[in-house]
């Protein structure tokens, strides 16, 4: 795990507990000094400063140590995560999807070709790249849902296919499946925008969409979920859980996992982005062995309720 990889695990963690409430938290000074050399150290290319906290914002005032024997901790406050960056304005009203009679086939045929040549769709893709659809078995049981396209996916025009998208693989495959046995769409259509790019005009980072850009691509997933109508519906993270669930239904990831929900009839299970597991990877921390033992229990509860066998091997299997 590189030093970017590091810090994104950490902000992830530092937002999980802010989220649960905590406003304050103790650092020993070793623990410091070693956050200071990794920020000093770090290569220029790798662009730390994408919502990473940075060095001054872990100064504070040392507090006192419970002992005299203990070493000296310092506290600060979490760090307030960095602004989205605003989507392009006023963004069209989606007009009534209308999709021919017909066997499931013939209307994902139809409605895909809606969302490639849709007109808000093709204006808010990066220049050269794709529209993003949803890709599986219209006939499956378990059909998951992410956020938005990242730079592999929006050069494929599949989601899925990158880093994250190659973890996914493993967790269905740790499922007894395969990924042309299941449905996997996204919330968004097209990779969102920064509002910093690189000199040849590319994007260096992800973010997640506005409410207004996903309330302009959740007809279509909508679509996608009636004509395929799973058994069981996997929200990868949060944003997923807001476009489908709806954006105050819950303050964060981990109050929304580990039970089930409804999305028009059909059970929903909320899990973590492949993406936020990545960045638990090379991590021995007790929270970070949690994290992916909780993905794990919300897949065997996705296998059960979609009827797929689970062995006593899954049962004590652990990503």
């Amino acid at each position: 795990m590189n030093t970017r990889e590091q810090l994104l695990a950490l902000n992830d963690e530092l937002r999980r507990l802010k989220a649960e409430g905590n406003r304050t938290i103790a650092v020993s000074e070793e623990a410091m000094q070693a956050l200071r050399d990794a920020l000093a150290d770090a290569p220029a290319e790798e662009n730390l400063s994408g919502g990473v906290p940075t060095s001054r914002e872990f100064e504070a005032e040392p507090s006192r140590a419970t002992s005299d024997q203990s070493p000296p901790v310092r506290t600060f406050v979490l760090p307030t995560p960095a602004p989205v960056v605003a989507a392009k304005p006023s963004l069209p009203p989606r007009p009534d999807i209308v999709l021919p009679d017909g066997d499931k086939q013939t209307r994902w045929n139809a409605l895909r070709e809606i969302v490639l040549n849709d007109p808000t769709c093709k204006q808010n893709v990066h220049p050269g790249k794709q529209v993003v659809f949803g890709v599986g078995n219209l006939d499956t049981a378990i059909m998951f849902v992410g956020e938005a396209p990242g730079a592999d996916e929006e050069d494929q025009g599949e989601p899925f296919v990158g880093r994250a998208g190659q973890l996914l693989n493993r967790m269905i495959k740790a499922m007894g499946l395969d990924r042309s046995q299941v449905y996997i769409g996204n919330i968004l259509n097209w990779r969102p925008a920064m509002g910093v790019r690189n000199s040849d005009g590319s994007q260096t980072g992800n973010r997640p969409p506005t409410q207004e850009e996903m309330a302009c691509c959740l007809p279509f997933i909508r679509a996608q979920i009636a004509i395929i109508q799973p058994k069981v519906i996997v929200a990868l993270g949060k944003t997923a859980v807001d476009g489908l669930l709806g954006p105050d239904r819950f303050k964060s990831m981990g109050a929304a996992r580990g039970a089930w929900h409804e999305y028009a009839g059909t059970p929903l299970r909320a899990t973590y982005h492949p993406s936020y597991l990545l960045r638990q990877e090379g991590l021995v921390s007790a929270a970070a062995k949690k994290i992916k033992r909780d993905a794990w229990e919300d897949l065997l509860a996705v296998m059960e309720r979609a009827g797929v066998p689970i062995s006593e091997k899954q049962r004590n299997y652990f990503l």
